[in-house]
């Protein structure tokens, strides 16, 4: 008797928490009838793809299909491993997406701290402004006006340059100012977008905190140091964590617009030779060494975020997972 007591007791429960979570479906249905175009793009876009990793370890060919092409298991990896270009590719990648963080992380850092400090609501609204701005601007616009600013004959440097008795550089097609030029756009693009994670965790700060270092005669800079910093450290070093995710990853668009043959000892990277590869305007497009080459680059960050975040669970309080 006393099992079967404890038996509908158990079945009353469940049967409680099924119709509660049918009318909270009910009560809340036009909020998943939002969801739902939401859902429809990342299945779509993000998850159906995944499956499409099959073809590194095929012969892919359209004709055939993912189901009918032949499977040859690791050679595209050994293919693109055993060609010398590769380790130009990876040096390449590493080196362009390595400036890119090394410049393009702490400089929001900085630029959210001492924006901060900027006490006139109008100036500090209409700074986050003007440097959210360039955010906006496409890929195709933003390398235009770099390379009118490079111009050999009317770019405003060389023209500075001349005028200092210098003689014009060629930018664009010299091999070792691809790099920081890349880094400089790449800079004054994001820079002002990525600030506004700091900005916002700042703004979380208990101003109590503040009220202390003042009364212990810590002045703005002071303040900034111990206080401000301190307290978006677990921001920073997540941030840091994603973005070393994308040390193997540079934006293509920008490099395919940026680069021509006499400066692909520097410019050519993985992006550049995957889309070459996959999307080959001379013979057949092979998108399995494509694919191949892709997948290396993604378990290549997968390791690096792994790592970074191990070595923050040790150091810091931080971590992603």
């Amino acid at each position: 008797m006393i099992n079967q007591a404890a038996v509908t007791t158990s079945q009353r429960k469940k049967k409680g928490l099924l119709q509660r979570a049918a009318q909270n479906l009910k009560d809340s249905k036009l909020l998943w009838i939002m969801l739902i175009p939401g859902l429809l793009v990342l299945v779509l876009f993000k998850i159906a793809p995944i499956f499409g990793i099959a073809i590194a370890f095929q012969n892919y060919s359209p004709f055939l299909g993912v189901f009918k092409s032949e499977w040859v298991g690791f050679k595209n990896f050994q293919t693109f491993l055993s060609d010398p270009y590769a380790l130009t590719l990876i040096k390449n990648t590493v080196l362009l997406a390595f400036w890119t963080l090394i410049f393009s992380f702490p400089i929001p850092v900085v630029f959210a701290l001492f924006l901060n400090e900027v006490k006139s609501k109008v100036i500090k609204t209409g700074v986050q402004t003007v440097s959210f701005f360039p955010y906006f601007i496409s890929t195709a616009v933003a390398v235009s006006i770099l390379i009118s600013f490079v111009s050999p004959s009317e770019g405003l440097i060389n023209i500075l340059l001349l005028h200092m008795g210098i003689k014009p550089i060629f930018f664009m097609s010299t091999p070792g100012w691809f790099i920081p030029l890349y880094v400089i756009l790449s800079v004054w693009q994001t820079f002002g977008y990525n600030a506004i994670v700091y900005l916002a965790a700042i703004t979380g700060i208990d101003t109590t905190l503040y009220e202390a270092a003042d009364m212990d005669g810590a002045g703005r800079w002071k303040q900034m140091f111990y206080v401000t910093l301190p307290s978006i450290k677990n921001m920073i070093v997540t941030m840091f964590i994603l973005n070393m995710g994308s040390i193997l990853s540079v934006d293509i668009n920008k490099v395919l617009m940026m680069y021509n043959p006499s400066i692909y000892s520097t410019a050519d990277v993985l992006q550049t030779y995957v889309y070459r590869m996959a999307f080959a305007t001379n013979g057949f497009p092979d998108y399995s060494l494509g694919a191949a080459v892709g997948l290396f680059q993604s378990v290549f960050a997968f390791i690096l975020v792994f790592a970074t975040n191990q070595v923050s669970k040790k150091f810091s309080e931080s971590a992603i997972f």
